[in-house]
């Protein structure tokens, strides 16, 4: 069909459309914008190349010529354990530097005098002497300490207790053997007196003297210790147990003790071991004597018990009052006092013979010359002392 007209006979309908084609939409450039090149996605393909294959990054090779391998990865620092063992460990060390403190302190803080240094001492025998002074001097004590320690005012200084304590070498046992303070000996450039003013005269090597010269002993060791010192420790220790078997009452100083057992504080303690003006002891200085040994082996026995050495409320008060209590000779150090506290600590129980020089009567003035040599030859030779010359 043909149309005439302005369309020189051309139908001016569009032709039909065929089959519905997928063409892809594009985007009309903006006035005044150029539309930018457009990317291919991939570049052109000639179909006579053959396919390439994919292309990896190269992997260096791992050898002594290509680099260090990863340096493997660190772990974090374990924690520390404390085994057992080690805490065990660690506490014995501290335990022993603490041993080792106490001992220093105690060797250089204990009073020392040159009680042994003189001439003329007799012959060395078997086994070790230490002459042990109880000094009631007055020195250092208030008033109100000597009337709660019930000293009275005697003037001067004299020894309360005198004591021999003998350690033999073999194995007879150790022996403390009390000399009674007015046994009347001679003194070395004061003729013939009570042995407790040789202390009086001449202080302790005076008093050493008239002892070696009485008794033929060599004597190794000294210790002396005063009231206030005595006190101080019985007291540090928190008291010392002892059974009285009636009631001891002084008439000379007041003191007074109940019958029975109890602790005795450092006062008390005191008036025990002085006591002689007692109806509890009828034989005067004897009785007393006796009294002093019994007391030293229980305060030895409560002072090396666990009770005071692992209780810091005993231990630390009586490391603070021994050195101030106790006065040594030059010569002596703290493991010979250590070995004498070891050699008396069976006082108590029967393992160390207590005696007194033997006398002619009550009043302990005069020695029993007989049996007081056979005593002397029995410790100068570590022999058993024969039981006929034992003094309870």
């Amino acid at each position: 069909m043909t149309y005439g007209g302005d369309y020189g006979g051309q139908d001016p309908r569009p032709a039909p459309r065929g089959p519905r084609q997928h063409q892809r939409a594009q985007m009309l450039p903006i006035p005044g914008r150029e539309q930018p090149p457009r990317r291919e996605a991939y570049p052109p393909r000639d179909e006579h190349m053959p396919p390439q294959p994919t292309m990896r990054a190269p992997v260096p090779p791992r050898g002594p010529e290509g680099p260090p391998p990863r340096p493997p990865r660190e772990r974090p620092p374990r924690r520390r354990r404390w085994s057992f063992g080690k805490v065990l460990l660690s506490l014995l060390m501290v335990f022993v530097v603490f041993l080792a403190a106490v001992w220093v302190y105690l060797e250089f803080s204990i009073n020392r005098i040159d009680a042994l240094g003189y001439e003329d001492h007799p012959a060395a025998g078997s086994g070790t002497n230490w002459l042990i002074v109880g000094s009631d001097s007055r020195a250092g004590l208030d008033p109100e300490d000597e009337a709660r320690l019930s000293t009275g005012d005697t003037a001067g200084q004299r020894t309360d207790t005198i004591m021999v304590a003998h350690i033999p070498d073999n194995d007879t046992p150790p022996t403390l053997l009390s000399l009674p303070r007015d046994s009347q000996v001679k003194i070395p450039g004061h003729g013939t007196n009570k042995i407790n003013a040789a202390f009086s005269f001449g202080g302790p090597q005076l008093l050493a003297k008239t002892v070696e010269g009485a008794t033929g002993l060599r004597i190794d060791h000294y210790a002396e210790i005063g009231f206030g010192g005595f006190a101080n420790i019985v007291d540090a220790i928190g008291g010392v147990e002892m059974c009285l078997e009636t009631e001891m009452n002084d008439s000379m100083t007041g003191a007074k003790l109940e019958a029975g057992c109890q602790e005795l504080d450092g006062a008390q303690a005191l008036s025990f071991v002085r006591m002689r003006y007692s109806s509890a002891t009828p034989r005067s200085d004897l009785d007393r004597v006796a009294n002093q040994r019994k007391f030293i082996g229980a305060m030895v026995s409560e002072m090396a018990s666990p009770g005071t050495l692992l209780n810091p409320f005993y231990l630390f008060p009586l490391l603070s009052e021994a050195p101030e209590a106790l006065t040594m000779d030059e010569g002596d150090h703290l493991h010979h006092l250590v070995g004498l506290a070891f050699a008396m600590r069976g006082i108590s129980s029967g393992g160390v013979v207590t005696t007194t020089v033997p006398v002619t009567s009550a009043s302990a003035e005069n020695w029993d010359k007989k049996k007081s040599e056979q005593l002397f030859d029995a410790l100068k030779n570590d022999k058993p002392i024969p039981d006929s010359v034992i003094v309870n």
